[in-house]
């Protein structure tokens, strides 16, 4: 089964306006009232779609922030069923201080074609390459940065790894620095880090490190359709996340999810940007238009670009 091409456009216009309605508070120190607005438009707007959708990743737990919560129905209860991953504000602290990077995000798959997750941390990796034992979860930072230099055929100083610059990636990025890997250090938006290896001209041949665990579904989706590698393996610290954990179904507390075991089937993915990063520019306001860039992938058909739309603001 596809995802008919029509809800392309319907999707790039969720997350243009979510981005809009996030991109009034750029700067404002309130990355509360930033979230909401997000939440609050992507909400409506999906609401007015003639889909039957649910929320399956959805965002807030952690942050005790406006939610999309996991489990909400969303939609005119007519037309397909879709599985509904959102980050309405990807990066909030970037939208709070004026900072690039920060994204309104969104992904769709045919009913139970998209991982369940709860709002937890994720070890995970991504690469360009999707052959197996090339790089995993399970090898060492030497073994994966040896195989991959290996496989690129280039010099470890030829390699850039993008990690979240975090203080639980103090031993990583030390390995790093000894092997003498380039360092694309981020402070947040753990989507477009993932997605850095999608082209080459980002220059980032791994990703890797702890971060969300939504954040690595929504990134998954898109990898997917640029036929790159991926891993995650959740992490369940408290007894509260494993009581979670269990009634979402996930009885294997430790297992490691290959690429197509989190997304599988066909997949719409799109982030527009509230602020200018790597992946996308920024919403730009003049009178009463604005323009909005959003990545956009849709797997069957192959489609990988970025849209640029120019919009009457409502």
């Amino acid at each position: 089964m596809t995802i008919d091409k029509n809800f392309i456009d319907k999707f790039v216009n969720i997350t243009s306006k979510a981005a809009l309605a996030s991109s009034y508070l750029v700067g404002k120190k309130d990355k509360i009232a930033a979230d909401k607005a997000a939440v609050d438009s992507m909400r409506s707007e999906l609401n007015n779609l003639e889909i039957k959708g649910q929320i399956v990743i959805g965002e807030g737990e952690l942050d005790e922030a406006p939610m999309l919560y996991i489990g909400e129905k969303l939609g005119t209860n007519h037309g397909p069923e879709f599985d509904i991953a959102v980050d309405p504000l990807e990066g909030t602290n970037f939208v709070s201080n004026n900072l690039p990077g920060a994204l309104s995000v969104i992904a769709i798959a045919e009913k139970n074609n998209l991982f369940k997750a709860p709002e937890t941390y994720m070890e995970k990796i991504s690469t360009k390459v999707k052959e197996k034992n090339v790089v995993d979860l399970d090898f060492s930072v030497k073994q994966n940065i040896s195989n991959l230099s290996d496989y690129l055929n280039k010099n470890p100083e030829n390699l850039t790894a993008c990690i979240l610059d975090r203080p639980r990636h103090k031993n990583i990025i030390e390995e790093l620095k000894k092997l003498k890997v380039n360092l694309k250090l981020i402070t947040d938006g753990d989507v477009s880090g993932a997605l850095l290896v999608t082209e080459e001209k980002y220059n980032v041949d791994i990703f890797l490190g702890i971060g969300g665990g939504p954040e690595g579904v929504l990134a998954a989706a898109a990898l997917d359709a640029f036929n790159c590698g991926f891993q995650g393996r959740f992490i369940f610290d408290t007894e509260d996340d494993k009581i979670r954990a269990n009634k979402m179904g996930i009885k294997n507390l430790t297992k490691k999810y290959e690429l197509n075991e989190i997304v599988s089937g066909d997949s719409i993915f799109c982030a527009s940007g509230i602020t200018s990063g790597d992946l996308v520019s920024g919403i730009q306001i003049n009178d009463n238009e604005f323009i909005s860039e959003t990545l956009v992938t849709h797997k069957s058909s192959g489609l990988k670009k970025v849209i640029k739309l120019k919009q009457k603001i409502e």
